[in-house]
């Protein structure tokens, strides 16, 4: 099992990355789905930092939540306008 959880860091980093390439998109969707990735990153880091007793990587994470769910929300107001 503790193999499978330091396995998780691998998946987290590309998603991350993928994440900030999408983000970067002048598309609509394409920056939505950027921020579902980095949220979803943050869910594989916590999961890890949990494991690891990582806790300024767990809070880091946890404020990132909230920035990526600020862009989300701010992304679909932009899409309206």
């Amino acid at each position: 099992m503790d193999d499978l959880i330091n396995l998780l860091q691998w998946p987290a980093m590309a998603i991350t990355l993928l994440a900030a390439w999408l983000v970067g998109s002048e598309h609509h969707r394409r920056r939505k789905l950027g921020f579902w990735c980095f949220l979803g990153s943050n869910a594989l880091w916590v999961a890890w930092g949990l494991h690891d007793q990582a806790w300024a990587l767990i809070i880091l994470q946890l404020c990132l939540v909230v920035t990526n769910l600020r862009g989300a929300v701010r992304n679909d107001d932009d899409s309206k306008k």
